[in-house]
């Protein structure tokens, strides 16, 4: 059965929210010691897992525009779908934020929770580079698990699982210097619901969050589309990715 892009859009948007949502109030909530980052890492990356495994059928799960980005740059996906689906990741963060901003107390005590729920960094203890080459690793592991275990047919159907414990170990490796987005979506959202407050704005590093996320998956998608993809040239067989569905494919 063919899925509208109607509906893919709206599972995105939700899939998205949903990543934000519990990124943000981990944050809230956990201490800030090792014991908190394994928290803030778990919880997003059973949130990731879930969200994906239940999103496949429909969007293809992806809530990331990295992820969006990396299918459009190797052909598996429409340039307007594509384009829908980063717009939905983008207003699906946004929306968890102003959630998360009313659910804990509003004003200027819950602009502060959605302010330290976003990734960002110390340029007093790491180096705008050092966040930026953190957000590019991270998100070529996490991107190569997406094609890896959810994208490439050859997957046995364990890609929401796969990707959640990448999110997570990208979360432990990098969160202590970046925040560990891999996800411009995980950083537009909480930044621009806090920049409505004076002396909330993270627009100055903003950009990190997303030359990050979006080279490190793109580097992650055009090898494996390039060197590991299950194409047979002698056929002129090149498959399609199973997290794009099939009207939303060029």
């Amino acid at each position: 059965m063919k899925v509208s892009l109607h509906a893919a859009a709206i599972v995105e948007l939700f899939s998205t929210f949903a990543l934000c949502f519990v990124g943000i109030s981990a944050l809230h909530f956990a201490d800030r010691t090792s014991a908190g980052l394994l928290v803030v890492a778990v919880s997003q990356g059973l949130a990731l897992a879930c969200i994906v495994t239940a999103a496949i059928p429909t969007s293809g799960g992806h809530a990331n525009p990295a992820v969006t980005i990396g299918f459009l740059i190797t052909g598996k996906i429409r340039a307007t779908a594509a384009m829908v689906y980063v717009l939905a990741q983008l207003a699906g963060a946004t929306l968890a934020a102003g959630v998360v901003y009313a659910m804990l107390g509003g004003g200027l005590t819950g602009a502060r929770v959605v302010f330290n729920g976003t990734p960002q960094f110390d340029p007093q203890q790491f180096s705008t580079a050092a966040a930026l080459v953190a957000e590019i690793v991270a998100s070529l592991i996490l991107v190569a698990a997406v094609w890896g275990s959810a994208a490439d047919p050859r997957a046995r159907g364990f890609g929401g699982f796969a990707i959640g414990l990448a999110y997570a170990a990208g979360v432990l490796a990098v969160g202590p210097i970046s925040g560990a987005a891999m996800n411009p979506a995980r950083a537009f959202g909480p930044t621009l619901f806090a920049s409505f407050f004076d002396g909330l704005s993270l627009w100055h590093q903003h950009w990190v969050y997303w030359i990050g996320p979006v080279v490190g998956g793109s580097l992650a998608a055009l090898v494996y589309h390039l060197f590991l993809w299950p194409r047979d040239r002698a056929r002129n067989v090149d498959p399609d990715s199973m997290q794009v569905p099939p009207n939303q494919r060029p």
